[in-house]
């Protein structure tokens, strides 16, 4: 297995996990994310990278980074999960990408997705909540909003998947430089990433998953909403430009 400049194993797989106001659960998101891959004998980091939080989730990023030699804790200021996803893609070491949130992981879509990683078939694997033999557990006002939302992107954006948003796994020299293209961040920065992604003629496939809410929801979802339709007139506008 290949070795760092340290003689560390080389790890084939980086998990990316954007972390705003998690302490109360980040301890326990990594311990089951290291463990479980520990079990599966792979070679892997995982990247916290907090952003703007205004709780204990830097100085417990860290502490857990120095506990665990699989763990990275990085920081940026301001609280913005597109551009905390863009910085661990560009920050891993490993050549397969699988984006992970504190509060929506699943270790057996890992598994999945890795696979069809490894195999070449994808470029992208993204874990959908609408494909057939998905199950959505949330409340049905946040399923009736992802339903719109996918709505409007295959609609206006010629969109192909079913999902854009939450657990994906990336080919990282195939994906990288799309997203060194993408020009929004925030909420919408993976939807970018996905259509570019797909106009570029990279293969995106689609692994259903079963959606649990570990805890309620951050934002209110008139405010998401809100938010999501206003950037969707910038989308539109990044998307027309090279």
């Amino acid at each position: 297995m290949p070795a760092d400049a340290a003689g560390a194993p080389t790890p084939e797989i980086t998990v990316v996990l954007p972390a705003h106001n998690e302490e109360e659960i980040l301890a326990t998101t990594i311990s089951e994310i290291v463990d479980g891959l520990h079990a599966r004998d792979m070679a892997v980091e995982v990247i916290v990278v907090e952003n703007g939080s205004s709780d204990a989730t830097l100085a417990l990023a860290q502490q857990l980074a120095a506990s665990h030699p699989e763990v990275v804790a990085l920081t940026n200021p301001s609280a913005d999960y597109g551009r905390a996803l863009r910085r661990g893609l560009r920050e891993a070491r490993g050549s397969i990408v699988v984006n992970f949130d504190a509060d929506y992981y699943d270790l057996d879509f890992l598994d999945t997705a890795v696979a069809r990683i490894r195999t070449g078939s994808a470029g992208i694997v993204v874990g959908t909540k609408r494909g057939a033999g998905a199950r959505d557990d949330r409340p049905w006002p946040r399923r009736l909003v992802t339903a719109g939302f996918t709505l409007i992107l295959r609609t206006l954006f010629g969109l192909r998947a079913s999902d854009t948003h939450g657990m994906k796994a990336l080919d990282r020299a195939q994906v990288l430089p799309i997203a060194e293209r993408c020009q929004l961040d925030a909420d919408l920065f993976d939807t970018e990433l996905v259509l570019r992604a797909e106009r570029a003629g990279i293969v995106v496939a689609e692994v259903p998953v079963h959606v649990v809410e570990r805890r309620p929801a951050r934002s209110p979802i008139a405010r998401r909403a809100l938010r999501t339709v206003v950037g969707l007139g910038r989308l539109r506008r990044a998307l027309r430009q090279p």
